[in-house]
């Protein structure tokens, strides 16, 4: 065998052809499934086992050397034009201008990206849920004004079993809802999405929009942990020197529940028309989840606790570029969207 592999070689290596059915043809009479390198191949199962180490090896040289001369031929025959000042029969009478990110998406990938580096992990769900998630499992009284016609976009109602009702979802708690069901603490995972509510469309509402939640749950988790990590969110987002309050407020799935407001980063936290001279903006709302929720859940409520919060990413964008009309980001208005295309 090692006798006509080198007959072999010979051959390849002093391969010549006139055309491109010529290369063809020496393709297939070496390296096609029925060629003579195959051929070789499939007679190795019969090659003494002390010499199977040399005449694999010469196998090998020999498929490798027939490839490179067979493209060497094929490089001799390719007709394609190089020439840069060819014209271009495909390409548009004009120039196509390159794209840029959404502003919402600008800014939820760099809220994602700042709680991801706090050990926050990415958590998805449906738009389209049932009741159970979005408004049972977050501890929704069944008579809550939430879910009445007036915010909820209903898609399926049946008014003999609540449960039963399928909504576009109002918030992306839902998500965090499924998370708990299915995973057990420690939980910390952030749930980006767009989520749907029954209201006029005006410059500061839209029956559409975008949120960012999160939450966090393990033993022994307290509301310090949860100023702290808001605090570090603050100044990541907005500034090193921005500075950042707490005012009690009320949510179903958190109890205590708090606002937070960060200081004005147009005036410094001096007064001015963009925060009502009052020095602070409010962002977020947040708490520590409630007991209620993590039983309905099937979380023991005696051993963890858990602190959450939400934000709308249009409300950041507002604050982070001053677009004063929410409208504008569903508009797709070039001239509007082509102003974010350095944060990109």
């Amino acid at each position: 065998m090692l006798t006509k592999i080198e007959q072999l070689l010979a051959e390849v290596q002093n391969l010549e052809a006139h055309n491109a059915d010529d290369i063809e043809a020496l393709r297939l009479k070496y390296l096609s499934k029925k060629g003579a390198i195959t051929a070789l191949m499939a007679d190795f199962r019969n090659v003494p086992a002390e010499q199977k180490k040399e005449v694999g090896m010469k196998i090998n040289e020999l498929k490798q050397t027939a490839l490179e001369r067979i493209n060497a031929l094929k490089e001799q025959f390719d007709t394609t034009d190089t020439d840069c000042d060819a014209i271009d029969l495909t390409r548009t009478p004009y120039p196509i201008d390159l794209g840029s990110r959404h502003p919402l998406t600008i800014v939820k990938n760099e809220i994602i990206d700042i709680f991801s580096r706090m050990g926050f992990v990415l958590a998805d769900g449906p738009e389209v849920e049932d009741d159970m998630h979005v408004f049972t499992k977050m501890n929704f009284a069944a008579d809550h004004p939430a879910r009445d016609m007036q915010d909820t976009f209903f898609v399926e109602q049946n008014d003999a079993d609540v449960a039963k009702n399928i909504v576009l979802r109002s918030h992306t708690s839902s998500v965090q809802a499924r998370v708990m069901e299915t995973t057990e603490p420690p939980i910390r995972v952030i749930c980006p999405g767009r989520v749907f509510r029954n209201e006029a469309i005006t410059a500061r509402a839209h029956c559409f929009f975008h949120q960012v939640e999160g939450l966090y749950i393990d033993k022994n988790v307290s509301f310090t942990d949860l100023k702290q990590v808001l605090l570090s969110f603050a100044r990541e987002m907005f500034g090193a020197y921005t500075k950042i309050r707490l005012r009690p407020s009320y949510f179903p799935f958190t109890e205590p529940s708090a606002e937070m407001d960060i200081s004005c980063h147009i005036c410094g936290g001096k007064g001015c028309g963009f925060c009502k001279h009052t020095g602070w903006v409010e962002i977020l709302g947040c708490g520590m989840v409630d007991p209620n929720v993590l039983e309905q859940c099937g979380i023991d409520s005696k051993v963890y606790s858990g602190y959450a919060f939400g934000m709308g990413v249009e409300r950041i964008t507002n604050l982070k570029y001053l677009v004063s009309d929410l409208r504008m980001f569903s508009e797709n208005d070039v001239r509007f969207l082509r102003q974010f295309e350095a944060a990109d």
